[in-house]
């Protein structure tokens, strides 16, 4: 995955130590239908998902990541999902905590494909044939689609 120029600043200070980020991950709906991309680093099915840039909105960061991980233009609707991940040990040895939040995107316009090479597969799925994937990133799409609340927050 790409990693901001921002975060390298900050890795070439503090080496591999934690660094706390903050992400989205873009829930965008079609109809009855979810975009999902397929990661290049492991492979896994997910919503589009990125990292919020200083100073940059998050609503805003998700749209944007939405165009230029799958070519497909975006807005929020409403925020879903605001959670804290687990610390991430990577394969280099640098620590990172997301706290991430998940928005409910509606379709606007763009035919999906795998735009930035972050990944290798980019389209829509059915709700009722979602591909295989983690248990938190359907937490992340249940609760996009669920408007029982206007937003789910742990604690």
């Amino acid at each position: 995955m790409a990693t901001p120029d921002f975060v390298l600043a900050l890795r070439a200070k503090i080496g591999h130590a934690p660094l706390w980020l903050s992400g989205v991950t873009a829930v965008v709906t079609q109809e009855d239908r979810i975009l999902m991309v397929r990661r290049s680093d492991n492979g896994a099915w997910t919503p589009v998902t990125g990292i919020i840039d200083p100073g940059e909105e998050p609503a805003t960061a998700a749209a944007r990541e939405v165009l230029e991980e799958a070519g497909v233009v975006a807005v929020a609707e409403r925020l879903a999902w605001v959670h804290t991940l687990p610390m991430l040990t990577y394969d280099n040895g640098d620590q990172t905590e997301y706290l991430d939040l998940t928005f409910r995107m509606r379709y606007v316009s763009g035919e999906p494909y795998p735009a930035d090479g972050e990944n290798t597969d980019a389209r829509w799925f059915a709700l009722t044939e979602l591909p295989e994937m983690s248990t938190d990133m359907r937490a992340r799409i249940r609760y996009a689609l669920d408007d029982a609340l206007p937003a789910r927050f742990e604690g």
